[in-house]
C-alpha cells in the first residue's frame, strides 16, 4: 500500500505559443510522489518532459492545475528543491569548488564561508572529483563537469531533486559510472531525497527507479500507467541484466510506452513510427 503523497501534481497543462497559434504540450497531467521515493517518467524525445519537470521545479508556471509539495502549493522555485539538466549549468568563470560553494551558499546563506567549502569540498570528493575542484568547467570533461552538477545538487541537502535527463549527453562508459555514483548518493545521504527524473532510457530508470511513468508523445502529452520497480537496492547495470524480474519491468514499460504512443497517434493514414526510447545504456 502506498503512503501519503509528499508531491501532487493535479490536472496540471501547459501550452506554449507557436507563431499565431498555440501548441498545448501536456495535457491534465496528474502524478503523486511519496516522500522519499525515485521515480522516473519515460518517454520518447520531445514528448514534454522537460516541460513538466520545469514546472514541478518551479521554474515554469503550468496555464491550469496545481502543484503541492510537502503539503504547500508550489509557488516559484523552492528553496529545499535541487536540479540537475543535461547541460551542467556551470558558471565558466568559477572553480568546481566555488561552482558547488555558491550554491551551498546561497541555499545556507548563514553558514560561514569556512563551513560552506568544507561541504563544497565533502561532496566533490564523493564524486571522486578531489583532485579536481581548482579547475574551471572549461578544463573537465563532460562527465567531470555533470559530477560537479550532481555534487552541487546534493550538498545543498535538498528536501526535492529533479534530474533533467542528467547524463543524455555522456558516453555510455561515462553514463553508466555517474549512474552508479548517484545510487551511492541516493543510499548514502542521512536522509531520503524525494527524486522526479526524466529519461528516455529504459535501463536507467530501472537502475534508478522505485517506479516508472510513461509520458504519452505531444502534443497534448499526459501519464500512462505507473509500473512499480520491486527490486533490491542498490542495484547494478550488470546485475539487471542477468535478472529475470528486471527483464519482466522492462517488457512492462516497453509495453506501457508502445500502448500509451498508440493511444496518443492521431488519425491519419501513416503508421505512426515507435517512440525513440533507448532499451540499453
Amino acid at each position: 500500500m502506498r503512503g501519503a503523497a509528499f508531491i501532487e501534481v493535479s490536472e496540471v497543462s501547459k501550452s506554449f505559443r507557436a507563431g499565431a497559434t498555440r501548441r498545448e504540450v501536456i495535457h491534465d497531467v496528474t502524478l503523486s510522489v511519496e516522500r522519499g521515493e525515485f521515480l522516473s517518467v519515460i518517454g520518447s524525445m520531445g514528448c514534454g518532459k522537460s516541460t513538466l519537470l520545469a514546472i514541478l521545479a518551479g521554474l515554469v508556471a503550468p496555464d491550469s492545475g496545481r502543484v503541492v509539495i510537502g503539503g504547500q502549493p508550489l509557488a516559484g522555485i523552492r528553496k529545499d528543491v535541487a536540479v540537475v539538466f543535461q547541460n551542467y549549468s556551470l558558471l565558466p568563470w568559477l572553480s568546481a569548488l566555488e561552482n558547488v560553494r555558491l550554491a551551498i551558499g546561497a541555499a545556507f546563506p548563514d553558514w560561514p564561508r569556512r563551513r560552506q567549502r568544507a561541504q563544497a569540498e565533502q561532496y566533490l570528493q564523493m564524486v571522486g572529483l578531489g583532485n579536481a575542484m581548482g579547475r574551471r568547467p572549461a578544463q573537465l570533461s563532460g562527465g567531470m563537469r555533470q559530477r560537479v552538477a550532481i555534487a552541487r545538487a546534493f550538498a545543498t541537502e535538498p528536501e526535492v531533486l529533479f534530474l533533467d535527463e542528467p547524463f543524455g549527453a555522456l558516453d555510455a562508459m561515462t553514463r553508466g559510472t555517474l549512474q552508479q555514483e548517484l545510487v551511492t548518493l541516493c543510499s548514502a545521504v542521512d536522509r531520503p531525497v524525494t527524486t522526479v527524473m526524466i529519461t528516455n532510457n529504459v535501463d536507467e530508470a530501472i537502475l534508478l527507479s522505485d517506479r516508472i511513468v510513461p509520458m504519452t508523445r505531444g502534443p497534448r502529452a499526459t501519464l500512462g500507467q505507473a509500473e512499480v520497480v520491486d527490486l533490491p537496492k542498490p542495484r547494478t547495470a550488470a546485475g539487471l541484466l542477468r535478472h529475470d524480474d528486471a527483464d519482466r519491468v522492462r517488457g512492462r514499460v516497453v509495453a506501457h510506452l508502445t500502448s500509451a504512443y498508440t493511444r496518443a497517434a492521431p488519425a491519419s493514414g501513416t503508421r505512426p513510427r515507435p517512440p525513440a526510447c533507448e532499451a540499453r545504456p
